[in-house]
């Protein structure tokens, strides 16, 4: 028997119309790729979304097509999310940050059928045009007066289009199942895959994106995604904001400005933001070097890669709680966060600082388990290492066009992420490493994450790296490659000497070596690829370890 429930699809366009008819004056602002702050109100993006979606419709736009992206976070793109997929269309959020083959093979493989575009791409999309025979037209996302003299074929200018359009639209009636959105992989080895997401896993993650225990989202808040939008929806943010009724801050190509920053969320009383651990030692510096405060800002989500422990005590420092995340683009993202349980407040001021390290916990939504190499669960005990798997409602369950099948699921559903993992007694896990990144030193394996967040910790280290490197008598040791702050003096000794008592004396690594910059991925982390190559080969000091 079944029960007297209306059933409603739940889909991308209710959420933007939710935020028109109860939060129609909450406010998205926004930092301009031509420099200025711009502001309108939910109601406005409402308008303007219909505007786009006409536009689309008369540019020959049919259900499923790809429209492709290369924007930063701003009110045009916020609309670009909601008319594509609302009008059936799916937004392709396209990484400028890629390499110019996997930017052409990412177009290519999605086959989108247009480009829209910021002004400060329009080169980066001249040098790729010749080899984009799907894109049909390259709409630039300016007004009139900002339109760049450019040679891309049939370039068409966003702000024109919408004014041609009516301000309302008969939204279709979808499938929850529909495409919404693609994201591709950042694709470190081999070609970058695509996940394409569904208006039912989107509104679904966006519920628990707010949760208490998640990031604790509502209308008292306003909220800055330093992540990008071309990156996993900025987290899911975008339609996070205006389901809950928060204001949404944008800051433009203005992501590792610490002076934009300070000023946007004191500016506009941004209470929660969320990026890597990058942005936000860009802004801890400018604090350093120019003095005021945060005082609006409570909490921060830090993701990407493991937040270290001397960003977490800087923001404490501020009076901001840092609450570490953890997900993937196959996951929406979110699938971990570090919200402490109340009995975590009668512990130690140590105990609780180490739990505050930890990846963090799961939500409703996402089930998780740890596997040995013979895919056996292992016990949530805190010391059992494994394989961590997931499987739920917004996690991918193949990858779009999925050439050559797909080994990163199994029989049963479950995702494997690739991470290793434990889950202590609480469920907090702790996400030890990449498999690709663990370092085997004479059988036993050395957690990388743990090394760098143990060298950030010492005064004059900005950032470090944890790579294996081979060695004639361990197979692999571990070389920390650091980058010092400002004019520091940190040397290898000192450096070393802050392992003792730490780690095990044989996870101490054997040298360190000193560079000006440590490259990062198109995501913002840490290119542990890039750092194997330049030093491979290495020849170790003679240090017995």
């Amino acid at each position: 028997m079944h029960g007297l429930i209306m059933e409603r699809e739940l889909l991308i366009t209710d959420i933007l119309q939710h935020a028109r008819r109860n939060h129609p004056d909450v406010e998205i602002v926004s930092e301009t790729v031509g420099g200025g702050r711009h502001r309108h109100t939910y109601a406005d993006a409402f308008e303007r979304t219909c505007r786009l979606a006409h536009a689309l419709d008369r540019l020959g736009a049919k259900r499923g097509d790809r429209v492709g992206t290369l924007a930063w976070n701003t009110h045009r793109h916020f609309e670009l999310y909601f008319a594509t997929a609302g009008g059936g269309t799916v937004c392709h959020t396209i990484n400028p940050r890629l390499f110019p083959d996997q930017l052409v093979y990412i177009v290519n493989h999605a086959e989108d059928r247009w480009l829209f575009l910021d002004t400060s791409f329009v080169g980066l999309a001249e040098s790729l045009a010749p080899r984009l025979p799907s894109i049909e037209a390259y709409v630039i996302l300016c007004d009139r007066d900002d339109m760049p003299d450019t040679s891309l074929p049939n370039a068409l200018c966003y702000e024109e289009l919408l004014a041609a359009e009516p301000d309302d639209y008969d939204w279709p009636a979808l499938d929850e199942r529909t495409a919404s959105g693609l994201c591709y992989t950042s694709g470190t080895t081999g070609h970058p895959k695509g996940v394409l997401y569904t208006h039912r896993g989107i509104v679904l993650h966006a519920m628990a994106f707010a949760w208490p225990d998640s990031n604790d989202l509502s209308m008292r808040d306003a909220i800055m995604p330093v992540v990008p939008m071309f990156h996993v929806n900025a987290w899911g943010s975008p339609f996070a904001a205006p389901m809950h009724g928060a204001k949404l801050v944008l800051p433009g190509p203005r992501m590792l400005d610490g002076h934009v920053l300070q000023s946007l969320i004191n500016d506009e009383g941004v209470t929660i933001a969320m990026g890597v651990p990058t942005i936000w030692m860009a802004l801890m510096q400018h604090l350093r070097d120019k003095g005021g405060d945060i005082k609006p800002m409570n909490r921060v989500i830090i993701g990407g890669s493991a937040c270290p422990v001397a960003l977490m005590d800087a923001f404490r420092a501020y009076g901001v709680q840092v609450r570490h995340a953890w997900g993937m683009t196959e996951m929406s993202p979110l699938g971990i966060i570090n919200t402490p349980r109340p009995e975590f407040a009668d512990w130690p001021e140590k105990r609780q600082r180490a739990m505050d390290a930890k990846t963090g916990h799961g939500f409703f939504g996402v089930q998780m388990k740890i596997v040995d190499d013979d895919d056996n669960e292992l016990p949530w005990d805190g010391e059992a290492v494994g394989a961590l798997k997931v499987r739920g409602p917004w996690v991918c369950r193949a990858y779009y066009r999925g050439e050559g099948g797909d080994d990163a699921h199994d029989d049963n559903g479950w995702f494997n992420t690739g991470d290793v993992a434990s889950i202590d007694e609480y469920g907090f896990v702790q996400i030890t490493d990449r498999n690709k990144d663990m370092i085997k030193s004479g059988g036993e394996w050395i957690g990388s994450i743990e090394l760098e967040n143990i060298a950030v910790g010492c005064e004059g280290v900005a950032e470090a790296a944890a790579i294996a490197v081979e060695h004639p008598k361990w197979g692999e040791r571990p070389l920390l490659v650091v980058r010092r702050e400002d004019d520091a003096q940190v040397d290898e000794a000192t450096l070393l000497a802050w392992y003792e008592d730490k780690v095990p004396h044989w996870w101490i690594p054997d040298a360190v070596e000193f560079v000006d910059e440590i490259p990062h991925t198109a995501t913002g982390k840490i290119s542990k690829l890039a750092l194997r190559e330049r030093f491979a080969g290495y020849r170790w000091k003679l240090r017995e370890a």
